[in-house]
């Protein structure tokens, strides 16, 4: 398995694409709105399965998690594939940043630091008298105001944009930096009319901003940069060059969720103070702190801290959509990052801003008296059940269990499991063989002991036998180039093989597809080209494409019918099943009604497509071995 292969098998591309687009389940697919073009009826279907997308609407074009992410956040296969490695965990060969890549990577932090000299020029004029207020009634004064760089965007479209261009800023460099948007007619600005926060890199250098709608009815509340060249909020925490130096002198950091939070507890002298990005505590958040301190204290509310309300509510302990990090996650962290996790909870209804500024000295005695986080979790969940009850000893037996399957010390899991056995009134021999049931079935997998993985690796293969060998033919046989320049690059899914199908269209010959393709396909490239394909004559390499191109639109075919079978599952759960038979509108309204039968019809279509395809048969001796 190759280092693009690894990274495909360690992500889940539901997770990835749930992050940014609200997905719903249908039958074994997901499906939404796709975020691609403006649609009513939900066309983007993501498979688990298959681990790709696809949108059977106007984009009519899919891939997998690779050109997804190519494709929401504008980059190119090196860096997509690049920010979803520090994302899985996985080593990439390093990269030569040439000049040029460096010259334009500081134009961006110049954008940046431009825009936020800019916002903090609007804070102290006119336009600005609003957010200035509410920080000074949030009690923020002017030197942590100067500090931490925070200013304020003005509410017109092409504010930011204008200004930057006047100081000599390129469309490219604003966009770049996360600053601006394309809209529908023309650009303009990301950020308008909120509060501004200036974030910063471990080195001091402003990678992009965190931004706060000071509009009742802003949405989102808290805006931040999107994924760029510089910012990634999943490996970023806010204010960290500000605190590591009292993280080290102090042996802790205490991790938050709001800036203003941070802004307080700094201001207030408690500099190892820092909060997550808007989104779940990260394995490589988690890791930046490690580098630092051997102790991380998470700073919860009393809301956030409830038994169920910490499953459901709080960022740092969600699972929701798969976006968040579970219970079993913390401590996963606290495994594979070698670190101390500890849990604060604070008083009804306060959160960090108000105890700083009120007491702080409460503040100092709750990080200082943290819980341990399988402490934490262990004493709420024996709160949460009737211990008096066997069925609830039970069940709290059954619902602690497996934050233990991560444990690999000894002397830890010995210590949990005898204080489990003492709530549950049972022997700790009967716990422990629960836990070894519980565990055994990953190992029976790998044929070793479960082993805690943040980023485990699918059993499904991630490369495309088939696409290879498409494109194999075509690389190793050059009189197939006007049959192959009509291959429609839709037809590939996978984010390498769509990338050296264009390549190689735009190409003159193999060499000059050697020198396009990145330094990152070179080796998948070099595969292609030597493989042996057992192919007799030119005939019979024209054959064996045209063969393989029929069972990758078939391929196609059968997604379509498969997410249109989800649909129509979906509208009958909604309406009825009578619906299927009726266009009655006490049965249906018109709008949905029309929107079934197009699905039945195109269902129809595709039935008829693949029935005619399926009587052919046939097919290649590769084409049959590639099969199975």
């Amino acid at each position: 398995m190759n280092e693009i292969e690894e990274v495909k098998a360690r992500l889940d591309i539901v997770e990835i694409i749930g992050q940014s687009v609200q997905l719903q389940k249908a039958g074994r697919t997901f499906k939404a709105p796709c975020p691609f073009h403006q649609e009513k009826t939900p066309s983007f279907v993501v498979s688990p399965d298959r681990q790709s997308w696809h949108c059977f609407g106007a984009c009519g074009t899919g891939g997998d998690v690779i050109s997804f992410v190519m494709k929401r956040e504008g980059l190119d296969f090196p860096d997509a594939l690049r920010m979803l490695a520090e994302r899985a965990g996985v080593k990439l060969p390093e990269r030569g940043v040439s000049a040029e890549q460096d010259r334009a990577r500081q134009r961006l932090i110049a954008a940046n630091e431009a825009a936020a000299e800019y916002f903090q020029t609007l804070l102290r004029g006119e336009s600005g008298k609003a957010a200035l207020a509410y920080l000074e009634g949030r009690g923020v004064d002017a030197a942590a105001m100067h500090r931490f760089a925070i200013g304020y965007s003005a509410p017109g479209w092409e504010d930011t944009l204008d200004h930057l261009r006047s100081r000599g800023f390129t469309d490219k460099d604003v966009v770049g930096a996360g600053l601006a948007l394309q809209g529908e007619r023309r650009l303009h600005d990301r950020f308008r009319n909120r509060l501004m926060f200036a974030v910063w890199d471990a080195k001091g250098k402003i990678i992009g901003f965190g931004a706060r709608g000071l509009d009742a009815d802003a949405v989102p509340k808290y805006l931040n940069t999107a994924q760029t060249a510089l910012f990634d909020k999943g490996g970023t925490l806010y204010a960290l060059d500000k605190a590591q130096e009292a993280i080290r002198r102090e042996g802790r950091a205490v991790v938050v969720e709001g800036y203003m939070d941070v802004i307080a507890a700094h201001q207030h002298g408690f500099e190892n103070v820092v909060a997550q990005m808007g989104t779940a505590l990260t394995d490589r958040q988690v890791k930046l702190l490690k580098r630092i301190t051997g102790q991380v204290v998470l700073a919860l509310d009393a809301d956030a801290a409830g038994l169920d309300a910490a499953v459901r509510g709080h960022d740092v302990i969600r699972e929701q959509d798969g976006s968040g990090v579970n219970w079993t996650g913390l401590v996963r962290h606290q495994e594979s990052a070698a670190i101390e996790l500890r849990v604060a909870v604070l008083p009804e209804g306060r959160d960090p801003d108000d105890v700083v500024r009120a007491d702080p000295e409460l503040w100092r005695t709750l990080i200082a008296e943290a819980e341990p986080v399988l402490d934490f979790r262990l004493n709420r969940a024996a709160e949460a059940h009737d211990l008096t009850d066997p069925r609830e000893r039970s069940s709290l037996v059954d619902e602690f269990l497996p934050l233990l399957s991560v444990v690999e010390d000894k002397v830890v899991l010995g210590h949990y499991l005898d204080r489990l056995a003492r709530y549950a009134l049972t022997r700790v021999e009967d716990v422990a063989d629960t836990l070894t049931k519980l565990k055994k079935p990953a190992a029976h997998r790998t044929g070793t002991a479960a082993a805690p993985n943040p980023n485990p690796i699918r059993t499904r293969s991630v490369s495309n036998p088939r696409e290879d060998f498409l494109l194999a033919l075509l690389l190793q046989y050059p009189e197939l180039r006007p049959d192959g320049e009509n291959i429609p690059e839709e037809l590939l899914w996978e984010s390498q093989s769509k990338l050296v199908l264009s390549i190689w269209k735009a190409a003159q010959d193999i060499e000059s597809v050697k020198d396009a393709v990145p330094v990152e396909l070179k080796s998948y490239l070099e595969r292609l080209i030597l493989w042996g394909l057992p192919i007799s004559s030119e005939d019979a390499a024209a054959e064996a494409l045209q063969n393989c191109v029929e069972r990758l639109n078939e391929r196609l075919l059968q997604a379509e019918k498969q997410a249109i079978a989800a649909q129509i599952a979906a509208l009958q759960e909604e309406t009825g099943p009578s619906a299927t038979e009726s266009t009655d509108e006490a049965v249906m309204p018109p709008t949905r009604s029309e929107e079934l039968q197009q699905l039945l019809q195109r269902d129809m279509e595709i039935g008829r497509q693949l029935h005619t395809r399926g009587r052919k048969g046939g097919g290649t001796p590769v084409e049959i071995a590639i099969d199975g």
